[in-house]
């Protein structure tokens, strides 16, 4: 009963589980512009690498279950160790810690090693059992198991370096400061904070990658009377280091180099449309730095 409820749960839930992975992404493209400015190819990379890890936990757990079930092992306790701590590292441990495989004493039922000669519990010589000699022999169970894990490892890793790959190389994303869809970034920031709070973007950064770009889409409600007010201030500006800040708006590109403000930028935004503004700082080398913007 319970092995049947097994392969049902298996059979039904990890397709289900795949289908809420693949939905997740279809839905994000759809409802928002989180892939403008980004090939398709990126995504589905992504998709890729999830399913496939996940098809590579799934397969590689179900083997060290299996097996702890022939050492009399926790086989629950270690196929969520595998999920926890990855396939690798936890086929690792597992290898590392796993218990000998082990027969019945005939006399007192204790669980003994298959090369004991004696029961350490009452003393009596061990038989071994011809299906347990069997057992040891045949090392390798269930190797369809292991065959369909380290195929989807490989393919999880192929769809890796496809994705590091087109990173590397710029191939299929956006990194224009003056374009109009998204830009992606692939360098990194170290944050305190950020958030889109009332209208203001507050961003406070320890430090960035050279030429890290940090962007907020705002809404203009009315050009005539609208201003766009920039409170930003550097503790650190190492030498050759900027922050500028630009205004985006479809053939319309204003820049300001806010690296060094005396008092708040004021900036009158009727040279624009009604409507969304993409605002981003270009980040080159300044340090410990509070960034206040609001359109008003």
């Amino acid at each position: 009963m319970n092995k049947n409820l097994g392969k049902l749960l298996g059979y039904i839930g990890i397709p289900v589980l795949l289908s809420a992975i693949v939905f997740r992404f279809v839905l994000f493209y759809f409802r928002s512009d989180g892939f403008s400015g980004m090939s398709m190819i990126f995504p589905l990379l992504a998709i890729g690498i999830l399913i496939f890890a996940l098809i590579t936990s799934v397969f590689f757990a179900a083997w060290v279950y299996q097996d702890c079930k022939k050492r009399n092992d926790d086989g629950i306790l270690w196929a969520v160790i595998i999920f926890i701590t990855t396939p690798l590292i936890g086929l690792l441990i597992y290898f590392l810690r796993r218990c000998e495989m082990k027969q019945s004493c005939d006399a007192c039922g204790h669980l003994v090693s298959l090369r004991a000669k004696f029961c350490e519990e009452c003393g009596s010589k061990i038989e071994r059992r011809e299906e347990m000699k069997d057992m040891e022999m045949k090392r390798t169970h269930h190797i369809n198991y292991i065959v369909i894990g380290a195929v989807s490892m490989i393919l999880m890793l192929a769809c890796l370096t496809g994705f590091i790959v087109n990173a590397v190389y710029g191939k299929g994303i956006n990194s224009d400061i003056n374009s109009n869809d998204r830009v992606w970034n692939m360098g990194a920031i170290s944050m305190n904070y950020q958030s889109m709070k009332d209208g203001v973007w507050t961003l406070d950064f320890k430090s960035a990658s050279d030429g890290f770009i940090a962007q907020e889409d705002m809404i203009i409600e009315d050009v005539e009377t609208d201003s766009l007010y920039a409170d930003i201030s550097c503790n650190t500006v190492p030498d050759d280091s900027s922050i500028t800040l630009y205004l985006v708006q479809g053939g319309i590109v204003r820049s300001f180099d806010v690296t060094s403000l005396s008092e708040p930028l004021e900036y009158p935004l009727n040279e624009f449309e009604n409507g969304e503004i993409h605002v981003r700082l270009l980040i080159e080398g300044v340090e410990d730095t509070i960034s206040k913007i609001h359109i008003k």
